[in-house]
């Protein structure tokens, strides 16, 4: 489990420094680009969504709107954005089940 922590503390300190490359923001374009559909699939995510959207005094067209600042987002401002929200040597590790043999 160390060696893992490790490893994952490692790519974290590296991310607020370098820059990723034109394929990794193209795989987590994608990636977010592929998950907004199915977070709406259902007739009850979709009420979800709406009434989340309209409570929290947000356009009810959101999601439409984020999929376009995806598409947009560069490497520099992927970097920036995990700078200033992820801290690395805050991390909290949880482990659930037997301790390992």
């Amino acid at each position: 489990m160390a060696k893992v922590r490790a490893i994952v503390e490692q790519a974290l300190k590296k991310m607020p420094t370098t820059l990723v490359t034109p394929e990794e923001l193209r795989q987590a374009k994608a990636l977010l680009l592929r998950e907004m559909p199915l977070s709406e699939a259902s007739v009850d995510s979709i009420a979800e969504g709406l009434i989340y959207r309209t409570e929290h005094e947000l356009p009810l067209d959101e999601p439409t709107r984020a999929a376009h600042r995806y598409r947009e987002l560069t490497a520099e401002q992927a970097q920036a954005a995990f700078a200033s929200s992820v801290r690395p040597n805050d991390l909290v590790q949880v482990t659930e089940g037997p301790s390992p043999k």
